[in-house]
């Protein structure tokens, strides 16, 4: 296991503007991996304004003060180079991974698009921008099947004008509406060198990277004020069990079930995520053996049935999901899920508990086995929690766990009154057995 090591040599520096670097050794020769974090995303959106965090992960493609559109992705792509972004709840990434030689042209672009982005937006790159989020929209959500089933989870797991009540990629109504005066005032409030944290993996010397970055970054201004996330503060359980039916076009019935739990990083997520594992990660996990294998209730999708959604400033929430073999009801496989999963607070054992922890810990070492894997994680440590470290220390957060632990949280948490449940149902059930909207 990599951790302390590595970790002594992870460096940080803050710029005067406010902008966080760290820098970290590459186990890849001759590569740069550059991740900028930035501390917006979904909960930042004001109700009737949703999908703005996500809209920007493709307006910063779009051109800037000093580069035409669609120059970002082709200079990086040319160099054999991987570009991409991602939005959440709780940021926004932009990343590349390219050759060493390349880090200056990379940290000059992604300054460029700080500092002159507004410089670079028009009518016509919105609404193109707008189109193209909408159309990702209608065949990742609303044209896909179960594609609505996160949206759905959220608005039974969180309250109306709750931060989490609403997904990343918003409304087609609140796209709509967007406008570019607006457009151009969230980027102000938003994107800013002190809202962000630069993660640099490679095997050049920290200060000499620090000495770039100060070149390019050093010179942007912070914002004038810092935006105020909208409050998230949130107690007590879900208020179960709260449903939603669906009857539409899908091969089989899909149950997704939820359970509000404590917020990432929090030692009780990560009890809660070890029990996630143990319940349905992997073909020796209790769903898989149970409900695949021996009773035939569920398909087998080669996926996790079970996980959390790490929210770090709310409550997070515990997902179990799983579709119905060919001839199974709904009702059946959600009454055996609900049953498998209560059962966690009867006790595991040993043995269950070692495999959970060796499934979370070789997927955590998968990631960080890339540069690019690991410089996200260090940008992610580092902007929800402070601690670049972490990104190298968190299985020792598991090793901590014990199966008292897991089954004092089940008892709390997983219980009806902490239960959502969104179904789906096909479109040909019959008349006389159709759910209830």
């Amino acid at each position: 296991m990599t951790t302390n090591g590595a970790a002594r040599r992870v460096r940080q520096f803050t710029l005067d503007n406010g902008l966080r670097l760290v820098t970290a050794p590459a186990a890849t020769p001759q590569v740069a991996a550059v991740n900028l974090w930035y501390g917006v995303g979904s909960r930042h959106e004001l109700p009737g304004r949703t999908g703005f965090a996500h809209l920007f992960e493709h307006l910063m493609f779009q051109g800037s003060g000093n580069v035409a559109k669609g120059e970002h992705f082709d200079a990086v792509e040319r160099l054999g180079g991987d570009i991409n972004a991602s939005t959440s709840t709780d940021r926004t990434n932009y990343y590349e991974t390219v050759p060493e030689h390349a880090l200056d042209l990379v940290l000059w672009l992604e300054a460029d698009r700080l500092a002159t982005l507004r410089e670079g937006m028009s009518q016509e790159v919105l609404d193109n921008q707008r189109d193209v989020v909408k159309n990702e929209r209608r065949q990742r959500y609303d044209n896909q099947p179960y594609g609505t089933a996160l949206e759905r989870i959220l608005r039974l797991g969180y309250p109306e004008g709750h931060p989490y009540h609403h997904s990343t990629i918003g409304s087609m109504a609140d796209l709509d509406a967007a406008d570019l005066d607006y457009v151009l005032s969230f980027h102000k409030r938003h994107y800013g060198p002190d809202n962000a944290v630069l993660t640099v993996v490679s095997n050049l010397d920290p200060q000499d990277v620090r000495d770039r970055v100060e070149r390019y970054f050093g010179g942007i201004p912070a914002r004038p004020s810092a935006a105020e996330a909208p409050d998230a503060a949130l107690t007590g359980p879900i208020g179960g069990p709260v449903r939603d039916r669906v009857v539409e076009a899908v091969p089989a019935p899909g149950v997704f079930l939820g359970y509000r739990v404590a917020p990432y990083g929090d030692r009780d997520f990560d009890v809660l995520h070890l029990a996630s594992a143990v319940l349905g990660q992997g073909q020796g996990s209790r769903l898989y053996r149970r409900l695949v294998l021996e009773r035939g209730l569920a398909a087998d999708d080669g996926g996790a049935a079970a996980d959390l959604l790490p929210f770090r400033y709310t409550p997070s929430l515990m997902l179990v999901n799983m579709i119905a073999r060919e001839g199974v009801s709904g009702d059946d496989l959600e009454a055996a899920m609900i049953e498998e999963t209560e059962k966690l607070a009867e006790g595991i054992t040993d043995e269950e508990l070692e495999r959970a922890r060796a499934v979370l810990e070789r997927d955590h070492l998968q990631t960080l086995s890339h540069p690019s894997g690991l410089a996200d994680s260090i940008s992610a440590c580092t902007q929800l929690f402070g601690d670049p470290e972490l990104a190298y220390t968190w299985p020792q957060r598991w090793a901590e766990v014990t199966t008292d632990d897991i089954v004092d949280q089940a008892k709390r948490v997983l219980v009806p009154e902490n239960m959502l449940s969104v179904r789906f149902d096909p479109d040909d059930t019959e008349a006389g057995e159709r759910p209830a909207a």
